[in-house]
Formats: C-alpha cells, structure tokens, sequence
C-alpha cells in the first residue's frame, strides 16, 4: 500500500507541474539572460490622436481620452501605419502600458499588416486579458506559448513588453519574463495560423468585442538591427 501511496502521489505531483502551454514547438526559458539594447525609446502614440494609426472595421472602438486610447467597441483592430521604419519592424523592443476592467479581452499584435476586418491573418499576437472567458492570459504567445494565470490584475495599470530578436520573442510584464519562445525552422502551422511565423510588419491593438473595455498609454518602441 504504501508503494502505491508513494507513485500516486508522485503522479500527482508530476501533473501539477505540467506547463501550462499548448504549442508542442514551445521551447523552455532560455539561459541567456534579456539585456535591454542600447538606444532610445520612441513614441508611436502621441497622447492626443490617433495619428499614425488606421482602424479596421467598426472604427468607432478606439478613441482618445485624457492621454489614453481607449478600447471600447464592436470587434475592430487599431494598426500603427505612421512614419517611424516605415511601420515595418523586424527586430524590436516594444512596450506599452495597458489596463483592463474586468472581464475585457484584447492583444497585440507584432509582424502583422493592415487589413479591412476580420482577426489579423499575419504575424503574432501577445495577448492581453486577466479575466475574460479565454483561459489563455495576459502575456500568452497566442495558441503558440499561452500561460494560464494572469501576471497583471483589472484595474491596474501594468507594463507589457515583446522583445523579438531573429527567431526569439521574449514577453514581459512588469519587468518579469513570462514567455521566451524561439520559433523553431520547421514550426508546424494549422492553416488556420499558418500566417504566426516571424517575418516583418506592424503593431497592432485588438478591441476583441464590445463587453472589453481596455485602455493603452505609453506606447513606444526601439527598433533594433
């Protein structure tokens, strides 16, 4: 009996320790420590418009308030289109502050290029929800390297930084790394997601639906070469 204790519990001990990604290319915490690179930080927002943003459809979910582009609408996506590398970024550091109220649901994408409506079928997106109905929580590497407990609370404002480096995409919040994936060179794709692969492009921001309420400041970038 006390056998048969003993490899329950270490079965049950090997469950809770299970990761909490779905992809099976997800790679493990990589060694090599994140180094924040040289250079300076610049604004893509400018804290009072939507200049040198394009929104998809339903274009009435973004708007500007005190500093502030508030997310609160029907589905729609916010794409940065403006001057600073041609809105196509390959190797970067990006960060902005987010807060969300409860139950809201958003992202950003990276890689990514305008498109009218719809999800955004090019490149990656860096989710953002501490509560909603979606398990995958804020900071997930969408259905590539998702985490399912929230580093951020509703209500708060926190700091969400992608660093992507070649093949290597490095996500924190709050200075805490959540994700550090490596795309491997023969990452396996559903048709659905072929389009999630590092490449080049834009930023976005997501308005996931109109029940998401979310709010986004200090959004800035340091391209890298």
């Amino acid at each position: 009996m006390k056998t048969v204790s003993l490899l329950v519990s270490l079965l049950l001990l090997f469950s809770s320790c299970k990761g909490s990604y779905q992809s099976s290319d997800a790679q493990p915490v990589q060694s090599e420590p994140i180094v924040e690179a040289e250079g300076e930080w610049i604004n893509l927002f400018d804290g009072e418009s939507l200049n040198g943003w394009r929104a998809s459809e339903n274009k009435e979910t973004f708007s500007v308030k005190d500093g502030v582009i508030v997310v609160d609408g029907p589905r729609s996506h916010l794409f940065y289109v403006g001057d600073v590398e041609g809105h196509d970024f390959k190797n970067f550091e990006f960060k902005a502050d987010v807060m969300t109220k409860p139950g809201a649901n958003s992202g950003m994408y990276f890689h990514t290029e305008y498109q009218e409506e719809g999800w955004p079928s090019k490149g990656y997106e860096v989710q953002v929800n501490n509560s909603s109905g979606d398990w995958r929580r804020t900071s997930s590497l969408y259905a590539i390297d998702d985490v399912r407990e929230a580093p951020a609370k509703d209500d708060e404002w926190f700091t969400q930084k992608i660093i992507v480096r070649d093949k290597r995409i490095v996500i924190l919040v709050n200075g805490n790394v959540q994700v550090d994936y490596t795309e491997p060179d023969d990452a396996d794709r559903p048709n659905n997601m072929s389009g999630r692969r590092v490449d080049r492009g834009t930023f976005a921001l997501q308005g996931h639906d109109p029940e998401s309420v979310i709010f986004y400041k200090n959004i800035m970038v340091k391209p890298l070469d």
